[in-house]
């Protein structure tokens, strides 16, 4: 059977070990997992193949949090992360993704709030776009529901994404302003009377500003 004849530190990963069974090299292993392994220690073939899947699973853990540094993912995304990008067994995977879920690094109900949080403060979306976008990455739609309820405030999003835009609209007529307007908020995801009534609010805002805001009306621009 085979023997230990070597446990050496990698050079470029100082928290990873190469492990040389009869004198060559077999595989690498993290330290934590390393220290139960000594010189001249025999090892079954199946003590060999449990060391790395062991290792199997905490390179795959190393490698989605690397993912999560950048912002947090869904469970899904770290599935699709995985298998598409990493080539990451399925039954290692999943090990990964409970572990990642364990330490707390993965957490679909998180994400989610992250996932709305943001764009409220900086893309405010209406429910329809938070419900696609959501569903996209893998959130189970009760939650969904649940979230888009208890934290999102529909007309509050709508004039704050309404009044941003805005400010580009500066030079058109009424009409204009309310057509372009009324498309962005769709494309934006919030409803026909949810638009229609923060269009009419801003318009009212509006009116008398100085310097005008709006163009001079045309013959057929109807403010109704």
């Amino acid at each position: 059977m085979p023997t230990v004849t070597r446990l050496e530190r990698q050079e470029k990963q100082k928290d990873r070990v190469n492990i040389y069974l009869d004198g060559e090299f077999a595989f690498g292993l993290n330290e934590l997992d390393a220290v139960s392994l000594r010189k001249g220690q025999i090892l079954t073939e199946e003590e060999i193949a449990q060391l790395r899947d062991q290792d199997a699973v905490v390179r795959a853990f190393d490698q989605a949090v690397g993912y999560l540094s950048y912002r947090p993912r869904s469970r899904q995304e770290i599935q699709q992360y995985l298998k598409g990008k990493k080539n990451i067994p399925p039954d290692i995977q999943e090990r990964a993704i409970t572990r990642l879920e364990t330490a707390g690094y993965l957490d679909d109900r998180a994400f989610a709030r992250y996932w709305i949080e943001n764009r409220t403060q900086f893309q405010p979306r209406g429910p329809h776009a938070l419900r696609y976008e959501l569903r996209q990455k893998g959130i189970a739609p009760g939650l969904i529901e649940e979230l888009l309820r208890d934290t999102v405030d529909v007309e509050a999003a709508a004039y704050q994404a309404a009044s941003a835009q805005g400010r580009r609209l500066r030079g058109r007529t009424r009409q204009e302003y309310r057509q372009k307007m009324g498309a962005f908020l769709q494309r934006r995801g919030f409803g026909y009377s949810t638009a229609s009534q923060i269009i009419r609010r801003l318009i009212d805002e509006l009116a008398d500003s100085e310097p005008p805001f709006f163009a001079a009306k045309e013959a057929n621009d109807d403010d109704e």
